[in-house]
């Protein structure tokens, strides 16, 4: 028996104004597993994670994490229930210093864990632990995101959420992002990861979705998608 979602959406529907965004977008990911989330620019992808951990309220339908009701609570109840959030931009705090930005994030997990560490997370990004003092503005922009997942997973969140995680960063550390990516999955902390570039999505997911205007229009095993040349070329433009 397959396990019960740890973060589920069904039928939801998302407006800013009077514009219509998502429209009736139905997904689950289940504890450990990592789903990627597709679609051009402008799709509804941000807007979904938004509405997902209570940023932008749901029009219609329901969001449930870790079994509860959360449609329409605010994001800080939604995230306590064990999910870390690296959004698009970073969002770190400039005028704390590194060791500030991860140590106010710390906390145990759902179930007590207390898996990723301060020294954990410095021992996954070297480059951290030379920067301890430094404000979070001084950073690179590389290193800003290493700090944003740091503080996601100094949480311990049973899913992480990344929107965007090497947008704009030079290859280098694009590849040190998508390292990370990877040992978070091997280490069985679920995760929704949305990036421009769909083959690494597809090579670091179990599942994928499609968004195409709002709507869920495509999902499957990632490795099936990754072969289905036709419909990436349809909804990517690739």
């Amino acid at each position: 028996m397959s396990a019960a979602p740890f973060l589920q959406a069904r039928d939801v529907h998302a407006h800013y104004g009077q514009s219509h965004i998502l429209h009736g977008i139905s997904l689950a990911i289940a504890p450990g597993e990592a789903v990627g989330l597709l679609g051009r620019n402008g799709m509804g992808k941000t807007t979904l994670i938004r509405t997902l951990i209570g940023q932008l309220r749901a029009s219609a339908g329901q969001v449930q994490v870790a079994g509860r009701d959360m449609t329409g609570q605010p994001p800080e109840k939604i995230v306590r229930l064990g999910i870390g959030y690296v959004p698009e931009g970073r969002g770190v705090f400039p005028n704390l210093s590194v060791r500030e930005n991860l140590v106010m994030a710390a906390r145990a997990g759902t179930r007590g864990q207390v898996d990723w560490t301060f020294e954990r997370v410095l021992e996954t990004f070297p480059c951290l632990a030379e920067r301890l003092t430094n404000g979070g503005g001084q950073l690179s922009g590389g290193e800003q995101q290493m700090l944003a997942i740091g503080r996601a997973l100094m949480t311990n969140p049973d899913l992480l959420i990344l929107d965007e995680a090497t947008e704009g960063l030079a290859p280098l550390v694009v590849a040190e992002i998508w390292r990370v990516i990877s040992l978070v999955r091997r280490t069985g902390i679920a995760s929704l990861v949305v990036d421009r570039d769909f083959r690494k999505v597809l090579a670091n997911t179990d599942r994928a979705l499609v968004l195409e205007k709002g709507r869920l229009v495509l999902e499957g095993a990632s490795e099936t998608l990754s072969a289905d040349e036709a419909a990436l070329h349809r909804y990517l433009g690739v």
